[in-house]
């Protein structure tokens, strides 16, 4: 399946989960903003579930948010340390009050940052691979299996991979655009931007999950 088909297929899984299905839209809605409940209907959308999952089990959501919101935190824990030791390393060179720590402070802060960037950009390929063989397995241990992580990535392709991504931070970044315009309008740019919410998750996780089905697994 290429690029224009899964977007389209994620656009046609997003309207017939939610179109004319408002009680649905509304609970959606509700899980946005107690947000580890629309985390765990990701995960649902994550399992390969066909059309759109109905929202049950709250409890069952609530707990696989829960364990979601967990594995992304734990992934993250290398790209604070690396930003905790460039701001400090950072502020004591610049507070020596010199000129040349000065120096060395912002030139070591520009560099410490573009570090961060770019391991942060590597840990998110995995983080998304992760967080689906946690949900196709149920297993938190499983998102972070990273021989079996890397296992996939090479049968999706890491071109292909990076940009199927590359394409769906495009069109985040467009939908986000709009949705911030929006916004602007007061009270009913907010509503609007509420109702945006669950139709953008699932069209941007029905994409990630054509994306990691592309490697057979």
């Amino acid at each position: 399946m290429d690029i224009g088909e899964m977007l389209g297929n994620s656009f046609e899984y997003t309207k017939e989960g939610l179109m004319g299905k408002w009680m649905k839209w509304v609970l959606l809605i509700v899980c946005a903003i107690i947000f580890p409940l629309i985390y765990g209907y990701g995960i649902k959308i994550m399992k390969g579930i066909t059309p759109a999952p109905e929202i049950d089990d709250w409890v069952g959501m609530l707990i696989d948010g829960i364990k979601l919101i967990i594995i992304e935190f734990v992934w993250s824990i290398p790209i604070m340390i690396i930003a905790f030791i460039v701001m400090g390393g950072s502020i004591l060179a610049i507070a020596s009050g010199s000129d040349a720590g000065m120096a060395a402070g912002a030139l070591g802060f520009l560099g410490g940052m573009l570090l961060i960037v770019i391991l942060s950009i590597i840990i998110s390929l995995f983080a998304i691979i992760g967080a689906f063989r946690f949900a196709r397995t149920d297993s938190i241990g499983e998102a972070f299996n990273v021989s079996a992580i890397m296992d996939t990535i090479q049968k999706i392709g890491w071109a292909p991979y990076i940009i199927d991504i590359i394409v769906l931070v495009i069109a985040m970044a467009v939908i986000g655009f709009i949705l911030g315009i929006l916004m602007a309008i007061p009270v009913l740019g907010w509503i609007l931007y509420l109702f945006a919410l669950p139709a953008v998750t699932i069209f941007a996780v029905r994409y990630l999950t054509l994306v990691y089905d592309t490697a057979g697994t």
